[in-house]
């Protein structure tokens, strides 16, 4: 069913409303547009999957959303579980829940489970008492939210472009609204004309002001679409290296607290929890919630304490001078702080297999590369690895996929995966688990078309069809630029707090009268956070802890300095 809508030329957003019962629906609707109709479009939708219809489409023509009113008793999908979806497509919307009296204690709830912004009592009669003062209130926060309209950037590329994904994925993860367009269309054709590109160059990025850039590099395209990529000081209380869970929480803790607290991400913040489609074992998320949420609201938590994030920049190196603590990014430019935290999280192995790294964005595909999953509706995809990280990706695309298949090196799922996960998989029809097996190599010829898979135990080979691999297979960290400086183990984690004097004596160099603190490096002022420290626990909850922990130490480093 199509929502219907009114239209004004001086729109300057959409309110949204959902209830199944038509005459309730008309109503709500006619009361909106009677007060707000000059200024806002209205949408009205009779079901919560229409309504997530019309939310896409307003989504891919750059319209800007304000308030989302869902009736709570809805068949099918209630409001609550509307409003759950809505957020991935509109995290900015205020949410409001229609009740009845007896419904008071799920709307509640409801506050916690998708952030809920207010609850209305049906009847709102009269709706000058009970129904615009509320809305109005919203409205005012929305528009002074960092939610205002902003013309979409463009991108034009090919469906087996590698650096097309890369880009595409760097938009999406840093909240960044585009529209995608493939080359073998015409509307993707007409654009490359207009920047004066053949296509041969891909992929092509338009920005909101109309400026092509043709393969951009992650800082260049950060500079042009609106991203912090320059400090505006030289020096602060404190830097966070890495924009993951734990680097997230240093700086919401940091900032809000008092320190001048810069974050530097090489990426998108999130990290690796930012490509979850489903965190389902969070504390205070009795329903989950997606890395994209989360992220983006750390991410706004941060700023609005006054944290700089700065995004699109690599760390070089770190050094000493004084009681100042130099990092140094690949431009060879730097910015110094009395103390550093260490959060720079790991990446993802890559797989050794013939193959692979050729086909690496064109069919395999490193962690979620949630941007890809539109496209593998009823396909046959394979997911190595047993992890977590794997099993939520595995459930997230057996929503639209033909079949899913979790290649596994061990005999099962149980040494890794935790057991709510390894449930949601036996119980889900199209995936199925193929222990002892591993990827021999990977063939085709511009794009990923089949994979030579190998049992463990036998020896014997099979060649199977497939052009989705997706890849989570143990996790490296992302310190080598520290050789020479913070001490880490074999396998390149950082090494701190106890770590550091297992003899009771403390590193070599260490100048004070006082061991590391937990989270100290073998640097005085420099401290580690999250999956980038030697023997951490490798979950959400504790890297944001850590962070944390990590400013309260800073803390006690500076008082003592």
């Amino acid at each position: 069913m199509s929502p219907s809508r009114s239209s004004s030329s001086s729109t300057v957003g959409v309110i949204m409303t959902v209830d199944d019962d038509p005459g309730v629906s008309r109503a709500v609707a006619r009361d909106l547009r009677r007060r707000y109709g000059e200024s806002y479009r209205i949408v009205r939708a009779e079901s919560g999957e229409s309504a997530l219809e019309a939310l896409r489409e307003l989504k891919l023509r750059g319209d800007l959303v304000a308030v989302i009113l869902a009736d709570y008793r809805m068949p099918q999908m209630n409001g609550i579980e509307f409003l759950e979806q809505a957020l991935d497509v509109y995290p900015g919307a205020r949410r409001v829940l229609l009740t009845a009296y007896a419904d008071t204690n799920a709307a509640i709830d409801a506050i916690n489970v998708v952030d809920l912004d207010h609850y209305l009592l049906k009847p709102w009669d009269p709706p000058e008492e009970k129904l615009y003062p509320v809305l109005d209130d919203l409205l005012e926060a929305w528009r002074s939210s960092d939610y205002r309209p902003v013309p979409a950037t463009k991108v034009i590329g090919h469906r087996w472009s590698a650096r097309s994904s890369d880009v595409r994925e760097f938009l999406a993860r840093n909240q960044v609204p585009y529209r995608w367009y493939s080359t073998d269309e015409p509307e993707g054709q007409r654009l490359l004309t207009a920047a004066g590109q053949d296509g041969q160059r891909l992929p092509v990025v338009i920005t909101p002001d109309g400026t092509p850039l043709v393969k951009p590099e992650a800082p260049d395209l950060a500079a042009h679409v609106g991203l912090a990529t320059t400090p505006t000081a030289d020096f602060y209380d404190l830097v966070v290296i890495g924009g993951g869970p734990a680097g997230l929480g240093a700086a919401v803790y940091g900032a809000s607290e008092g320190l001048r607290t810069v974050l530097v991400e090489r990426s998108a913040t999130g990290g690796q929890a930012g490509q979850s489609s489903r965190i389902e074992n969070y504390l205070g998320f009795p329903d989950g919630v997606s890395g994209g949420q989360l992220t983006d609201r750390a991410r706004r938590q941060a700023t609005k304490f006054g944290a700089e994030i700065l995004t699109a920049r690599e760390v070089a190196g770190l050094e000493i001078n004084g009681a100042a603590r130099t990092v140094r990014f690949t431009d060879g430019s730097a910015v110094a702080a009395h103390s550093v935290i260490l959060a720079t999280g790991v990446s993802y192995r890559q797989l050794e297999a013939p193959g692979c790294t050729d086909l690496t964005g064109c069919g395999v595909y490193y962690g979620s590369a949630l941007t890809e999953a539109a496209s593998c509706q009823g396909q046959d995809i394979y997911i190595v690895g047993g992890a977590n990280s794997a099993g939520q990706a595995a459930m997230y695309l057996s929503r639209g996929a033909k079949s899913v298949t979790l290649l596994v090196r061990g005999p099962d799922l149980a040494a890794s995966m935790s057991y709510y996960l390894i449930q949601q998989i036996e119980d889900a029809p199209n995936i199925s688990v193929r222990a002892h097996t591993v990827v021999e190599s990977a063939h085709g010829s511009d794009h990923l078309e089949q994979l030579t898979l190998r049992d463990t135990r036998t020896g014997e080979t099979e060649r199977v069809d497939a052009q989705w691999m997706f890849v989570f297979i143990g996790a490296a960290p992302l310190t080598g630029w520290l050789d020479g400086t913070v001490l880490r183990d074999e396998h390149g984690f950082i090494l701190a707090g106890p770590d550091l004097t297992p003899d009771g004596r403390p590193p070599a160099d260490w100048e004070l009268d006082r061991p590391p603190y937990h989270l100290e490096t073998n640097i005085p002022g420099v401290f580690v956070a999250g999956d980038a420290r030697a023997e951490s626990a490798k979950r959400v909850a504790s890297a944001v802890g850590e962070g944390a922990m990590a400013v309260m130490l800073v803390h006690r480093y500076l008082e003592q300095s």
